[in-house]
């Protein structure tokens, strides 16, 4: 667990890193509502999210192989409303606990599936997924 002492500011790359809970929801396809400009996640993944354990395939060079990749970081999460509650990084910036599923506070990485918090299941692997169909697999 994290030590509580420290803000998120206040992280290392590795401490940062290690509150991922794995769930996959941020690697969802996104579209905005062209009337409202309000995001929203569909059911397609990137093409590099292996969806069975909910990991990037290419997490090292994500940002050059995928260029619409989000790099959460402590001042860009207050702008990014389509984080859901359930995200670690969004629970802790608006100063709430981890939940007890997460894998830092439950010790195994697989009661995010458990308890059915991530997209393993649920989402379709973008690589399968016309560009054009995207638009009709939203939640």
């Amino acid at each position: 667990i994290r030590d509580r002492t420290k803000s998120l500011h206040e992280m290392t790359r590795d401490e940062w890193e290690s509150l991922c809970d794995s769930c996959g929801i941020c690697c969802l396809e996104k579209v905005e509502d062209e009337g409202t400009g309000e995001i929203k996640l569909t059911s397609v993944s990137c093409e590099f999210l292996d969806t069975v354990n909910c990991r990037c395939l290419v997490y090292e060079d994500r940002f050059h192989l995928n260029p619409e990749c989000v790099e959460l970081s402590v001042d860009k999460l207050k702008h990014i409303e389509w984080l859901p509650d359930t995200c670690a990084y969004k629970s802790l910036f608006e100063g709430r606990e981890l939940q007890g599923w997460h894998p830092l506070v439950s010790g195994d990485p697989n009661t995010v599936h458990e308890a059915g918090v991530s997209v393993r299941d649920r989402a379709l692997p973008g690589q399968y997924v016309h560009p054009g169909d995207i638009l009709r697999n939203r939640d």
